[in-house]
């Protein structure tokens, strides 16, 4: 029987598991990096200890110090959680080596599923179709576009879509540098890929007395960077037919290896219902709540029950209604979905049921890491939450959930959120038109502009919400109206910027109250420091507004505005010079492409940053030469740090022409 677990993870991973162990009287041992010393995981459980250090590699990839870690803190079983060592078969045998209970399948079983190579042609020799293996430098011109993917590890990291010879190069040493950092294992292959293929997921569980449940299906096609951000159960392109043969081809493969526990057996389905084998992921998935929801089971209850030796009874059961998960990241989905990192000063979404469970009727449930005041960092994945919506059929969990996202207080990080409602929202979704190119295909999802009259309006009123906050903190003269002048004076300014643009807010006192100058059409109807009521167009409407230190965040029912309020006088001296190149995020420079005096083009490569597990790259914004370079490779970078400067050539033609007539002048 275990008694006390030890998670070896972190974030709402970690949560999760408690969750079930409170409810079994199962005591519980966290294990936290230096980073995560604050983190809500440290607190929930009963115990925890430091892994000294911040990085995965210092901390959370150590399984010698984790493996410590348990034995200290009298832990007598490991759960692996998803992501770091949750499929190292070298750490599961460490566990099992110091007398702990492992949860999860057995080292050989990971072994021999942890190589996507070996794990297909394990699948073709039972029968279970596969994708064939491209060597990438034998992939010939008819066989393109081609997916190059990492050979260790998932997530996607180390994949890259190449759809000719020309960027197949590039392609393959970026993907190799990206595994290697992420895995450990720069091995990478080819196959072919299926531009309107689905990403559909079999969960199976299976226990060491012979017994294989295979538990429906997941589609997972709404996917970035290869990365999913939207799963749903069931599927909706799988009928009957083709379920059952998708949960035979997956209790196949595992039944080949012998699995015991709970595991995913991931295909790539194309239009026509045909089916490949992808891989199988030896763990709990990150989406293994939507299965929870339409299936009623804890997947975690019965993940420890047959680590304990326990059996799987009956028959596994049907999927009812409907779920739909949504992965909330603080990431910028316009600009190549770079990771936002800082202070998320307040996080909640409203109506939610349960947390880290399934509800007890239709609606929300929430799976998080984090809280108000949280900070993101740059050494762990950007994801904040797991929200997720169970309803009687798909529209019904569709429009619950994109209603939850859209009302979610989500304050002083910049996240995917009105990405995520727009797809929830987006007609083809909700006709199950859905494929692993579907955001690629809408790139409007992706790159809409934002709302003017929602930032317009917003501008207007962080104004008015600031005056009224000004008011009730003055200490002299304090009953007087806002912005009241005994002589009639030029209209005072508020402004604030959202993206590249200022929004200059003109305001006055008159008899009536106070007016927006430039802002006929908006009428101030009631004002205190943290809510403002406008109306427009004889429309009324009310705006939460909230302050923190460089940063005011608007919230209503035209959507979440993050404005930056601009100083009156700014400082010269902390503008970047012209032409400077500015690190979007705080990270590690891993490679770089240029060299001082290279003449460059505007969306050429400039260097790459490693940051929260993922390779981004920095592009040259014009056409230009590198005239300083401010970092090398393996140089630490916080957000706003020059990188280097390229001159424009124009000026670049300016300079050297003013030089040359110089020299010519007697």
């Amino acid at each position: 029987m275990i008694t006390n677990l030890l998670v070896a993870n972190r974030g709402e991973i970690a949560l999760r598991v408690f969750r079930t162990c409170r409810q079994q009287g199962i005591g519980t041992v966290a294990v936290y990096s230096d980073a995560d010393a604050d983190s809500p995981h440290v607190e929930a459980a009963d115990a925890a200890v430091r892994l000294p250090g911040a990085t995965p590699a210092d901390t959370y990839l150590r399984a010698e110090a984790v493996v410590t870690a348990a034995l200290d803190a009298g832990a007598d079983a490991v759960h692996p959680g998803y992501g770091f060592l949750s499929e190292n078969a070298d750490f599961a045998r460490a566990v099992s080596a110091a007398g702990l209970t492992w949860v999860g399948p057995s080292p050989d079983s990971i072994e021999r599923m942890g190589s996507k190579v070996e794990s297909k042609r394990l699948a073709a020799s039972v029968g279970v179709p596969v994708l064939a293996e491209l060597d990438p430098e034998t992939v010939t011109d008819d066989e393109f576009p081609v997916l190059v993917k990492a050979s260790a590890g998932g997530g996607g990291r180390g994949m890259r879509v190449v759809h000719d010879r020309g960027a197949l190069a590039e392609a393959v040493e970026s993907a190799r540098a990206e595994a290697g950092s992420a895995f450990g294992d720069p091995t990478v292959f080819c196959e072919r890929y299926l531009e309107r293929g689905r990403h559909v997921e079999i969960q199976v569980l299976a226990d060491s007395h012979g017994t294989v449940w295979a538990l429906g299906e997941r589609e997972c096609s709404i996917q970035r960077r290869h990365q999913k951000v939207v799963e749903e159960a069931p599927s909706p392109a799988v009928d009957p037919a083709l379920r059952e043969r998708l949960c035979e081809a997956a209790r196949t493969v595992a039944r080949a290896v012998d699995y015991v526990g709970a595991g995913t057996v991931e295909f790539l389905v194309t239009p026509d219902g045909e089916f490949f084998f992808l891989e199988m992921n030896t763990r709990l998935q990150v989406e293994h709540p939507v299965t929870e929801c339409v299936t009623g089971l804890d997947l975690v209850a019965l993940q420890l029950r047959i680590a304990e030796g326990g059996t799987l009874i009956g028959e596994p059961p049907r999927a009812r209604g409907h779920a739909i998960e949504a992965r909330l990241y603080a990431e910028d989905p316009a600009a190549d979905w770079r990771p936002r990192s800082g202070t998320l000063h307040r996080f909640a979404v409203p109506e939610v049921r349960a947390e880290f469970t399934v509800p007890d009727r239709h609606g929300i449930r929430l799976d998080s890491g984090v809280a108000d005041g949280s900070v993101i960092g740059v050494h762990y994945d950007p994801m904040l939450a797991k929200v997720v919506a169970w309803g009687p059929d798909r529209t019904a969990a569709a429009r619950m959930l994109a209603g939850a996202l859209a009302s979610a207080r989500i304050h002083g990080l910049g996240t995917n959120r009105d990405l995520l409602v727009a797809v929830l929202r987006h007609p083809e979704f909700l006709a199950g038109n859905t494929d692993t190119g579907f955001l690629v295909r809408h790139r409007a999802v992706t790159e809409a502009p934002p709302d003017e009259t929602a930032v317009r309006l917003s501008a207007v009123a962080a104004a008015f919400a600031d005056v009224a906050h000004n008011r009730a903190r003055a200490t002299v003269l304090g009953s007087l109206p806002a912005a009241w002048r005994n002589v009639p004076s030029a209209p005072q300014v508020k402004t604030y910027r959202h993206g590249e643009t200022e929004y200059h807010v003109r305001y006055t006192a008159t008899r009536s109250g106070l007016v927006a100058v430039d802002h006929a059409d908006v009428e101030l109807v009631a004002a205190a420091p943290e809510r403002v009521v406008l109306r427009r167009g004889g429309v009324r409407r009310a705006f939460d507004v909230a302050r923190y230190p460089d940063l005011v965040t608007v919230d209503s029912a035209l959507g979440a505005v993050n404005l930056v309020p601009v100083p009156r006088f700014r400082d010269p001296d902390t503008e970047p010079a012209t032409g400077s190149l500015v690190a979007p995020m705080p990270g590690t420079v891993v490679r770089i492409a240029v060299s001082v005096g290279d003449r460059v083009h505007a969306g050429q490569p400039l260097l790459w940053l490693e940051a929260m597990k993922m390779e981004h790259r920095v592009a040259v914004p014009v056409d230009g030469r590198v005239t300083e370079l401010a970092v090398t490779e393996g140089h630490q970078v916080e957000q706003g740090s020059v990188l280097a400067v390229v001159t424009p050539e124009d000026e670049d033609r300016s300079a050297s022409d003013t030089v040359e007539t110089a020299k010519e002048t007697p």
